[in-house]
This record gives structure tokens, C-alpha cells and sequence, in this order.
């Protein structure tokens, strides 16, 4: 007798089941990481609490994690319209540092010789629309050529890391900055404010929030989310009802492009002042975004709460490179063994595994 595994989906968990399934694939991961932490030597426990009393044991680490959770609550947000409509774009990190450029750019050019607040909407407009059109081009290769768009998508990422390391070392370097990588910094007049004693640029935090709130209206209580959302479970049965699939593809990418090309406006206009090196630019967060969109259950409100918290594993990640001397990409891995475990967890939810007999 020969067995082997059926898979059958199940549409009718519940709330209690989902919360259940996040809480196991979270526990299990932190499992695996204090096994990687124990191979080298380290107390797990002391690890995992140096991080977060790095990040939420003190004014200044809560600070920096409000700080790094603004561009990663606006670009989840973004991501959640795509991942519902199951367009699985993976270049964040480049449409955020397209959106920092085309800002850089903006605020140069006539931040001198117009009112602030214009120059401001232009920077926010220019950053949104350069976002938005490095995640159409992959989207219209998919829609019309059917390519794979996480390979395209990721591509796109190393080709924008490229041009904008060529822009600061070569026609935008700066002047006033000594040979260094770096175009000349943004007029004073265009810097977002912070809250006092902090690094936390307000206005695009908040910003963050509202348009988050604005994504799961649109997502949840209108025509177009809806569309997005029938794309997303079954693409027959979308064209069946008449939604046309190029239109929506090309719109839901271009919601997510632009909210990560106005986090990368947020770098520019609030944390770094001009546009330098890809790396620095972003701390790997158009990466960590897709981990908040999955913790946050494709949810934009929920990926406050998981960015404030995906936020705090950087600060605190961050700590633990200097105090334990473990080396820079141990943030990396943690974020993708959490990601790792939310994605099994969240098959498990929506599926059953049963092992039946094969009649000979």
C-alpha cells in the first residue's frame, strides 16, 4: 500500500485560527534564530533581549525606531495592494531609492527659487511618479509578456542601486563635499521638521499613517480594491467579470511604487539631506517592507503596528552588531527566518494536509 499527501484549500479559518498560526510561525521562528545564535556561542535569550531593550528599553532606542518605521509602514502599505492582487513585487528598494533621486533632484533644481511649500509638493509628486513608473515597466512586462515579475522587479532593484551610485560619483556629485559620495545637500528651507530631541521627521510619518488608512478604504470599500482583490484570487474569474487585468495591474504597481518612492522622499527630505551611496540611502528596508506586509496580514493598518515593530529589529539589530561583534548581516538573516516561517504559517492556515492511500 502507497500513501501520499493531498493538499486541500480551506477558505474557512477563523480569526482565532489566524492569530493562532501568526503566533506559531513567530514563536518557531525565534526558535530557529536562537539555534543560529547558540551556534555561535551566544546566549540566545540575552541576544533577543539586547535587541529589544536596544530598540524599546530607552527614549533614545524608541526614537530610532519611530524613525525607521516611517518608510517601512509607507512602503508595507504600498505592498499590500500588490501582494492582494498576487503581483509579487520584490523592488522596493529600488522604486524607494528612484523616489529619493527624483526628490534630490527636485530640491536642487528650484529649491532656491521657489516657495517652500511648492518646491516640497514637487519633491513629494516627482518622488511619487518615479516610484511609480520603476514598478510599471516590470508590471506590463507580466500583464502583457507573462514575466516573471519577482525576477524582473528584483532586477530592477541592482539597476537602480547602479544609477544612483553613478549620479553621486559622477554629474551630481557635490561640490561642497570634500570628494565625497554625495550630491550637495538640499536647501535648508526644504528640510522636514522633527520632533523635538529626535531624528523622527513628522510630517512623513505622518503622511505614513494617513495613506495607509487611506489604502485599506480603497482596498476594502471600493470598486477598484475589489477588482484587485478578485485579480488576486482568481484571474478567470476576473476577466469572466470583466475587470480588465492590464488596467488593474498596471495601477495596483503603481500604488505600490509610489508609496515607496515617498519613503524614499521621507530619507532625503528628513534623515539624510542629500542623496549618497544606495546603502545608506535605505537600510535594506524596501526588503523588510515585504516581512511587514506578510506580519501585517496584507493588512495597510496592521503594517503600522508590524513596521513599528519590524522597526525595532533593525535598532535593536543594530546594538547587537557592536556588543556582541556579530557581523552586519545578522539583522538580514533574522528578518528572513521570521519572513520564512510567516509564509509556512500562513499555507498551513489556508491549507489542509492529508495523507491518503494510492489504490494499486
Amino acid at each position: 500500500m502507497k500513501y501520499s499527501f493531498k493538499i486541500i484549500n480551506n477558505d474557512s479559518y477563523t480569526r482565532t485560527a489566524a492569530i493562532a498560526a501568526l503566533a506559531l510561525s513567530l514563536v518557531c521562528g525565534f526558535i530557529v534564530i536562537g539555534i543560529l545564535f547558540l551556534a555561535k556561542g551566544i546566549n540566545p535569550f540575552y541576544a533577543v533581549w539586547k535587541i529589544f531593550s536596544g530598540s524599546f528599553g530607552s527614549s533614545y532606542g524608541i526614537k530610532e525606531t519611530v524613525t525607521k518605521s516611517i518608510p517601512l509602514i509607507m512602503t508595507a502599505a504600498g505592498l499590500t495592494v500588490v501582494f492582494r492582487g498576487k503581483f509579487w513585487n520584490i523592488g522596493s528598494e529600488g522604486q524607494l531609492l528612484l523616489g529619493a533621486a527624483a526628490a534630490t533632484w527636485v530640491a536642487l533644481k528650484i529649491g532656491q527659487s521657489l516657495p517652500s511649500p511648492l518646491v516640497i509638493f514637487c519633491m513629494i509628486i516627482f518622488a511619487a511618479i518615479f516610484g511609480a513608473l520603476w514598478a510599471i515597466v516590470p508590471a506590463f512586462l507580466r500583464a502583457r509578456l507573462s514575466i516573471n515579475e519577482v525576477i524582473s522587479t528584483l532586477m530592477f532593484n541592482y539597476i537602480a542601486a547602479e544609477l544612483v551610485s553613478f549620479l553621486v560619483i559622477g554629474p551630481w556629485k557635490g561640490t561642497t563635499k570634500y570628494g565625497y559620495p554625495y550630491t550637495d545637500d538640499i536647501p535648508a528651507s526644504v528640510m522636514l521638521g522633527h520632533l523635538p530631541d529626535s531624528r523622527i521627521h513628522y510630517f512623513t510619518l505622518i503622511l505614513a499613517v494617513i495613506l495607509s488608512i487611506i489604502i485599506f478604504y480603497m482596498l476594502f470599500r471600493t470598486k477598484f480594491g475589489y477588482e484587485i482583490r478578485v485579480t488576486g484570487e482568481n484571474r478567470e474569474a476576473a476577466k469572466y467579470a470583466g475587470i480588465n487585468f492590464l488596467k488593474t495591474t498596471l495601477l495596483m504597481a503603481a500604488i505600490s511604487g509610489a508609496m515607496a518612492g515617498l519613503a524614499g522622499f521621507g530619507e532625503i527630505a528628513g534623515i539624510h539631506l542629500h542623496l549618497t551611496s544606495p546603502e545608506i540611502i535605505s537600510s535594506g528596508y524596501g526588503f523588510t517592507a515585504i516581512i511587514v506586509a506578510w506580519l501585517g496580514k496584507l493588512n495597510p493598518l496592521l503594517t503600522i503596528i508590524s513596521g513599528f515593530f519590524f522597526a525595532g529589529i533593525l535598532v535593536g539589530g543594530d546594538a547587537i552588531k557592536l556588543s556582541l561583534g556579530l557581523p552586519a548581516a545578522t539583522v538580514q538573516v533574522f528578518n528572513g527566518t521570521i519572513l520564512v516561517f510567516l509564509i509556512i504559517g500562513d499555507f498551513f492556515l489556508k491549507h489542509r494536509v492529508t495523507l491518503i492511500k494510492i489504490r494499486q
